[in-house]
């Protein structure tokens, strides 16, 4: 009779649906679908079906709690993967209510199975590499700090600068004016570098929170005339061919072990909750070239 069971149904019905359900808030972006292949590629190792929950238009953190707390008490899925959702570790606690399994990636809380990388160690890593290269006065391009890792990349920004014996000039990190996104997009980062240009005390170097600002601080170079070194955080794929210098994050890898987690606590709901963090990768490309070659005269 060409009558085919409904597998949704089938789910329901023995109280689970084969079903992980992910939940973002930029779908677009280069990081995301970087996270997302290393998902999907771990996912054709289980008989699993992924379905996507793109938040978007949220201009708060209870607003963005809402909408993630909308997706969860629906049960329509034996677990949640959450990327880059930043909130208050009280409002994390009340997630404990859904008695589902869930793993963060790019953000952290003791109650829930969480892969990131190590944020203050690449800030740290990325300021000391120019400090130590000569530059003299080192700005950074921020985002909204509602982030624990817009906090820790501010906080490894600081603590090279003060590990080389420099004050911090709190006016020397800079937003975009657009917080669209949390401020991680490319007009936050054109809008951030022209601050930086205009700056009287005329920074000579930038590290980056992100690649996708980053981008936009190029742009906000070229058209300028003007040319800082830069490096970014991500090492996303368009990052490769712009030739921008960067502290590389496993995002593929981090996709794959956050699926990982998130099966295995499907599987055993009562073992104890991990952590994974990353350490990122310096990655030098030519939009540190004019320093380089700025040292290399200096040497001559």
């Amino acid at each position: 009779m060409g009558y085919h069971p409904r597998a949704f149904a089938q789910g329901l019905a023995r109280r689970n649906t084969k079903t992980i359900i992910l939940i973002v808030p930029i779908l677009s972006n280069y990081y995301f679908m970087e996270i997302l292949a290393g998902m999907q590629d771990k996912l054709l190792e289980f008989d699993y079906d992924l379905n996507i929950f793109n938040i978007k238009g949220f201009e708060s953190a209870e607003e963005l709690r809402q909408q993630v707390e909308y997706v969860m008490k629906k049960g329509l899925a034996d677990g949640y993967a959450l990327v880059s959702v930043h909130l208050p570790e009280s409002d994390w606690e009340t997630m404990l209510r859904f008695k589902v399994p869930v793993v963060l990636v790019d953000e952290f809380s003791p109650k829930f199975d969480s892969v990131s990388v190590d944020s203050v160690e690449g800030a740290f890593t990325a300021t000391k590499y120019l400090i130590d290269s000569g530059c003299k006065s080192v700005s950074m391009i921020s985002a909204v700090e509602t982030s624990k890792p817009i906090r820790d990349r501010i906080h490894g920004y600081k603590r090279a600068l003060e590990d080389a014996g420099r004050l911090v000039d709190q006016d020397l990190i800079i937003c975009g004016d657009d917080t669209y996104r949390d401020g991680f997009t490319e007009q936050a980062g054109y809008a951030a570098m022209m601050k930086i240009l205009s700056h009287p005390s005329r920074p000579d170097a930038c590290f980056c929170a992100s690649d996708i600002q980053a981008l936009g601080a190029l742009k906000a170079m070229r058209d300028n005339g003007r040319e800082i070194p830069i490096i970014g955080f991500d090492d996303i794929q368009i990052s490769r061919f712009l030739g921008l210098s960067t502290m590389r994050q496993p995002m593929y890898e981090m996709g794959a072990m956050a699926l990982d987690k998130l099966m295995d606590r499907i599987e055993n709901p009562n073992r104890m909750v991990s952590h994974t963090v990353f350490s990122p990768e310096l990655i030098l490309r030519t939009s540190t070239t004019v320093l380089n070659q700025a040292t290399e005269t200096a040497q001559t």
